[in-house]
């Protein structure tokens, strides 16, 4: 959808940035949801493919390069792309709102972004097949 919005010159304003933690590093492959809430949403526990962990994985990576965090990574590749305005930032935690702040100091080079969007596949919106 950025693509075409960018085309169009629609402006976006992402809803969950973090995917409900999972670009956050907090979710792992096969492990159970680390906190309560997680654990009884059953969109955080039925979504995710095995496909989105490698994104996941790729994340982290780079966090660990650029000595950030996974969720300071996943908003600065968010908040790069031309037609993101801003993002919804969910902070449950005031480590939540710094990560959001530092994401602003983080920088990607083109191949950490191209990495990024490499392992990305678009899918249908659910409710919206």
């Amino acid at each position: 959808m950025i693509p075409f919005c960018a085309d169009q010159q629609i402006g976006v304003l992402p809803y969950s940035p973090l995917a409900r933690g999972l670009l956050a590093g907090t979710r792992h492959r096969g492990q159970k949801p680390p906190t309560v809430r997680a654990g009884h949403d059953p969109l955080a526990t039925s979504r995710y493919e095995e496909s989105d962990f490698d994104i996941v994985d790729a994340v982290r990576e780079i966090a660990a390069e650029t000595s950030s965090s996974p969720a300071q990574v996943s908003l600065a590749w968010l908040l790069s792309r031309p037609s993101v305005n801003a993002v919804l930032v969910g902070a449950t935690k005031v480590a939540h709102i710094d990560d959001a702040l530092r994401s602003l100091d983080v920088s990607l080079d083109e191949p950490a972004a191209t990495r990024l969007e490499s392992l990305s596949t678009p899918r249908h919106i659910q409710g919206h097949e």
